[in-house]
């Protein structure tokens, strides 16, 4: 079994032998990692219930947090979930590497299909599933939104997309999102959102495909499930606090598969996990520094920026030059764009000529980053 390095590995591969220069403070923009305090109303939850640490958790996690994740989905989405329609997570990138698994098992000659650039995740669950891969490019030309070609989608079993879209940032409307509810049911494919930046929007809310489901008549999520987490939304990836939700036929079978996988979170951090997705204020306050990093984005390089996550997709004559040039003169990280993408099978690859940059500081810092970074744009 052969994974790729991670792009971040790819990264340290490309700068090493690189001196930056130390009249600058070093500034890494590339990973999506929120660089603030956690709140402290969560890190004095967790403290509180530090002595549960000598009992073992549920797989299925403690009735108050799973509560707390159907009330947050009605809540933000006005979708009203069963408990058998949620299933809480250790974060979602072992759900995203092991549901695939799961789910494709029993699958002769297994497809999957999911957006391109894409996590690189995704790529890590369809080869542990020996599944062929279909990538949806998301380019320029189609306004980085999956175009829909019928043929190949009727042979897919898995779709993941994952909007708002790292590292594009572009969204999906719910009527877009509906069009492919639709197809799912239309062709009978499983299809996934990952919903992790849901939550990290500039002005309009974003929707949920669980929001779109219910738009186009398919109240039960039949072929329809959604992945969110806590970490871009609270400041909190250390929590490891996601949840997968929607058609409770698949997830009663996933669920009894997860008591053998031993991701079990615990005790403390499904208490402060709960904290965290009862309170929507400290989410509100992130999305104000956000904003503000957007807003020096667009006036000090000039760019367009997008109505969701935290993430620039910029285009640059030669990514790979510039990101070693840019460590070189200026002493910050980014993330080329290609490092995150792969060819199709017309050999084309969306990632070369951009870059991903992260806007994951306050703001002070990222303006002297962007600073730099128009001065290397020249």
């Amino acid at each position: 079994m052969h994974f790729e390095p991670y792009p971040f590995e790819k990264l340290n591969t490309l700068l090493a032998g690189i001196a930056p220069n130390s009249a600058y403070s070093a500034v890494a923009l590339t990973i999506g990692e929120p660089q603030f305090e956690t709140p402290a109303f969560i890190q004095k939850s967790l403290a509180k219930h530090s002595e549960e640490l000598r009992r073992y958790p549920k797989t299925a996690g403690e009735e108050y947090l799973n509560v707390s994740m159907r009330t947050f989905v009605e809540r933000r989405f006005g979708v009203v979930l069963k408990p058998s329609e949620l299933i809480s997570s250790f974060g979602t990138r072992e759900v995203l590497f092991n549901f695939p698994q799961y789910y494709l098992f029993d699958k002769q000659n297994p497809v999957m299909a999911y957006t391109n650039p894409f996590y690189q995740i995704y790529e890590g669950a369809a080869i542990a599933s020996r599944s062929k891969v279909i990538h949806l490019n998301l380019t320029e030309q189609n306004r980085y939104k999956p175009v829909i070609h019928e043929a190949e989608l009727a042979e897919c079993d898995l779709v993941i997309l994952n909007f708002p879209n790292n590292p594009t940032g572009s969204v999906l409307s719910l009527e877009e999102l509906g069009k492919w509810v639709k197809l799912a049911l239309k062709h009978d494919f499983l299809l996934i959102n990952d919903e992790c930046y849901s939550e990290i929007y500039t002005s309009q809310k974003v929707p949920s495909l669980l929001e779109a489901s219910v738009h186009v008549g398919n109240t039960t999520f039949k072929n329809v499930l959604v992945i969110n987490s806590i970490s871009k939304r609270s400041s909190a990836p250390g929590l490891r606090s996601g949840f997968i939700a929607g058609d409770a036929d698949i997830l009663k079978g996933y669920a009894q598969y997860r008591t053998y996988v031993g991701c079990a979170s615990p005790l403390p951090l499904q208490a402060a996990a709960a904290m965290a997705w009862s309170d929507d204020e400290h989410v509100q306050a992130a999305r104000n520094v956000y904003a503000q990093n957007f807003k020096a984005a667009r006036e000090i390089l000039g760019v367009e920026t997008s109505d969701a996550t935290f993430y620039l997709w910029l285009k640059v004559p030669d990514a790979l030059k510039f990101t070693q040039r840019l460590y070189r003169d200026y002493n910050v990280k980014v993330l080329p764009g290609e490092f995150l993408a792969r060819e199709n099978s017309h050999g084309e690859n969306p990632g070369i000529g951009y870059i991903r940059i992260a806007l994951v500081e306050e703001t002070v810092k990222t303006i002297q980053a962007l600073m730099r970074l128009k001065e290397a744009l020249g």
